[in-house]
């Protein structure tokens, strides 16, 4: 029977003051524990999961570190690379979170695992050609620090091999690294070549001169000065030695070129550039780009570095470019 119920049958001053009062007292408390229950019931469903500290797990290896973060209720996020160190082959290098950070229960920590050294042993570079080596183990060791190297200067002897070739090398191939390595190599300077017949260069032009250059294979080195007298300018007015003189292919012949005045539209001088001396000659090349366009070589040499000089008489504008081994070593506007 509810109250309404009740207190249809008997009126107020009817009822037992007693039994009213433990009525309301019992509904007041139904109401009372219902909302505390809803209370509770809504904390509840806002409570987080349980937290829990990072462990430092840098340096340990993989399945250590797995350990770890399982008895602390954590799960691995893996990612692989290459260190600097072969020793660290399979240990943590990184995590994230940084160990002491307060995170919930299940959370996944992130690790960075070693996989050693990109390269862990010598290789054999025997009978590779030099710069071909020094550019595969920059490209090998790209993203970390560099563990093995080239000794510089290197040992060069001539050799019936081509120019570059590595006849020796030492740690020998298959050595485990441990740390970084200095590579040493014998390297070839080409077969020794036989004298050559320095050619007759007297009054011949730039571009005839440097044809006679690029067939003898001789060495050079130019110097410039106006015309004197009856000598004709624009051409080559001495040489030293005189011609069909036998000399090595690496001594230079001094060529004096009688530089003509500059017409309207033109620019003389000489093109000069310091260059290392090379154990070995080099392809070198001096291209002319004219301001009309068109990109024109001047001279093509095998040249053994130091001084690289070149006369010029060029429209006004002209770029002068010196490259060795396809790479550019010098660019400079002529005149400039």
């Amino acid at each position: 029977m509810d109250i309404r119920s009740f207190f249809s049958f008997r009126k107020l001053d009817q009822l037992d003051p007693r039994h009213l009062r433990l009525t309301i007292v019992s509904l007041v408390s139904v109401i009372v524990l219902m909302a505390v229950s809803a209370v509770v019931a809504f904390f509840l469903t806002l409570k987080g999961e349980e937290q829990t500290l990072v462990p430092d797990v840098c340096d340990l290896e993989l399945s250590s570190a797995l350990i770890r973060l399982q008895e602390k209720e954590l799960y691995p996020r893996i990612s692989l690379r290459f260190s600097d160190d072969p020793e660290t082959r399979g240990r943590i290098l990184e995590q994230d979170p940084l160990p002491g950070a307060i995170v919930k229960a299940g959370r996944r920590i992130s690790l960075v695992v070693s996989r050693g050294a990109a390269q862990d042993k010598i290789g054999d570079y025997v009978g590779q050609n030099l710069d071909e080596v020094k550019l595969h183990l920059q490209t090998v060791f790209g993203s970390t620090r560099q563990l093995i190297t080239v000794r510089e200067p290197s040992v060069y002897v001539f050799d019936p091999s081509p120019a570059g070739t590595i006849l020796q090398q030492s740690p020998e191939p298959e050595t485990q690294l441990s740390g970084p390595v200095q590579l040493a190599f014998v390297v070839s300077r080409g077969p020794e070549k036989n004298l050559v017949k320095v050619p007759d260069l007297a009054g011949l032009g730039l571009s005839e001169a440097a044809l006679q250059i690029e067939k003898s294979g001789v060495a050079f080195t130019f110097s410039v000065r106006p015309a004197e007298g009856k000598e004709k300018s624009g051409v080559v007015v001495t040489q030293m030695p005189v011609p069909g003189t036998l000399q090595d292919p690496a001594t230079p012949v001094s060529i004096v070129f009688s530089l003509p005045a500059a017409a309207d539209g033109m620019v003389t001088g000489l093109f000069s550039q310091e260059l290392p001396e090379y154990p070995y000659p080099l392809k070198a090349v001096l291209f002319a780009e004219k301001p009309a366009g068109g990109r024109t070589p001047l001279i093509s040499v095998e040249h053994s570095g130091r001084l690289f000089t070149l006369p010029y008489v060029l429209p006004t504008g002209t770029v002068l470019e010196l490259q060795v081994l396809n790479r550019v070593v010098a660019r400079v506007e002529a005149g400039k």
